[in-house]
């Protein structure tokens, strides 16, 4: 026999049966006899057919492939949700088409309007950290194209979002610090765009207040989550009339730049200056300074959960009355891993 796969014309042809038998017959349907099933499946292995899914997935109006937008996969924690993307999707039968923002709203727009060209059955996005406009992806909500957001959320409503918490996680990281004694607690944060930020900014206020101590907006700074960025905000912090003795950094990135700049200007890092981090990842390990302790966000769990909601809405109906529209607002607790050389 030809190794070339075979056509249910093909097979069809050879038994002298219709074309519309074979396709029953190989999709077991009830009408067709077991002795026809039994010819047409040994005779579909013998010539090596193989299902036509394009044709298949064209019949049920679906191409099994789903979006994947983010801003960075140099990034570990986006390529940690990643995994927890593929294996949710794999399990679905669902194949990834990933993309990466690199951070620019313009480069997101342009990638959400390929994606809905490749005839995605739905979209995964990580917003860019300096998107401030969401008509792009109103587009998709107007064609049928179910998005769910992980991580970086817009703070808008009428949408799926799967994030961790990360207000209840600042107070963590905040209280840790107060209970070690420092009172003067400066906050490197995120570009003010990000829901993010202000859920740190949140929760940093409230761990103050819960300590009854004044919030003091100046050691409160943004930054653009660059190295020059981040040397220019722990700069303002440190000429701050209150110079703070611990600082709160966005992510471990940020806190890596601070504490390389940090020890550029003679600090002695976590005696002098504490640091505390956010995402608890992996290369934080291998620093010969690391922050006292990070947030843990759980990129796997969020990008796997993010999955899962993506494709039971695709496994419904499509809804196009937003007042019977039901949204999926999940919410990852995070949690305050300490390092190992904290001293409970």
């Amino acid at each position: 026999m030809s190794d070339k796969p075979a056509t249910i014309k093909e097979i069809a042809r050879i038994l002298n049966i219709s074309a519309s038998t074979v396709s029953r017959a190989l999709h077991d349907h009830a009408s067709i006899g077991l002795t026809t099933k039994l010819r047409v499946n040994q005779l579909a292995k013998e010539l090596n057919y193989e299902p036509n899914q394009k044709a298949i997935y064209f019949q049920q109006g679906k191409s099994y492939n789903i979006g994947v937008i983010l801003p960075e996969l140099s990034e570990s924690f986006f390529s940690t949700a990643v995994n927890g993307i593929e294996d949710a999707a794999t399990l679905r039968n669902y194949t990834v088409l990933l993309a990466q923002s690199h951070d620019s709203e313009e480069r997101e727009r342009t990638l959400v309007a390929k994606m809905k060209a490749q005839r995605v059955d739905g979209l995964l996005i990580s917003i860019a950290k300096n998107t401030s406009s969401y008509d792009h992806f109103e587009m998709l909500k107007r064609s049928n194209i179910p998005v769910v957001f992980f991580d970086r959320v817009p703070a808008i409503k009428n949408v799926h979002t799967v994030a961790c918490n990360m207000e209840t996680g600042t107070f963590e990281a905040v209280n840790f610090l107060l209970k070690r004694g420092h009172r003067a607690i400066g906050m490197i944060n995120g570009p003010s765009t990000l829901y993010a930020s202000v859920q740190r900014k949140e929760g940093y206020i409230n761990a103050m207040m819960k300590n009854r101590l004044k919030f003091d907006p100046s050691l409160l700074v943004n930054c653009d989550l660059t190295n020059e960025g981040t040397i220019r905000a722990l700069d303002d912090l440190l000429s701050n009339k209150r110079k703070p003795t611990a600082v709160v950094a966005f992510n471990d990135y940020v806190v890596l730049f601070a504490i390389r700049h940090a020890r550029s200007l003679g600090i002695i890092v976590n005696e002098e200056l504490t640091f505390v981090s956010y995402s608890n990842m992996p290369l934080v390990n291998f620093m010969d300074i690391t922050p006292m302790a990070s947030v843990e966000q759980f990129p796997y769990l969020q990008g796997q959960k993010a999955t899962e909601i993506l494709i039971d809405i695709l496994a419904k109906a499509p809804v196009n009355n937003d007042e019977k529209q039901a949204y999926f607002n999940i919410t990852v607790e995070s949690k305050l891993v300490l390092s190992d050389k904290v001293k409970i």
